[in-house]
């Protein structure tokens, strides 16, 4: 069965880092297209960055620049490193995974596993 766990979430001061993971079982890596997402109250859930089992990365404009999503095969951890922190990027974050080959632009219902999210606080 496939489990996904965040975290690393937490309250930083604008300008400041956070580095967001997710610990993986029950699945390769290699097989699966792996992704971030957010969504801030009142607003609808979107992608942030997607990684392909080829190393290939997608980000949103909003963010390009700022955050790094990678994956560490041997720890099974999925990443976002997240830097330069805006107001802006408070929401609440989860990881999914979905066997498919999808684009950043793929929406997020397509995903079939998820994790249970974290919070992420900038202030201003």
């Amino acid at each position: 069965r496939v489990q996904m766990v965040e975290s690393g979430g937490g309250l930083v001061q604008a300008g400041g880092s956070l580095k967001l993971s997710c610990t993986v079982s029950g699945l390769t890596f290699a097989d699966y297209t792996m992704g971030w997402f957010r969504q801030a109250p009142g607003k609808e859930r979107e992608g942030v960055a997607v990684i392909r089992s080829d190393g290939s990365t997608s980000y949103a404009d909003s963010v390009k620049g700022r955050f790094t999503i990678s994956q560490d095969n041997a720890k099974n951890t999925l990443n976002l490193q997240m830097n330069s922190l805006e107001p802006e990027d408070t929401a609440m974050y989860w990881c999914a995974a979905d066997p498919r080959w999808w684009s950043l632009s793929t929406p997020a219902y397509e995903y079939k596993y998820w994790g249970q999210g974290t919070q992420v606080t900038v202030s201003s």
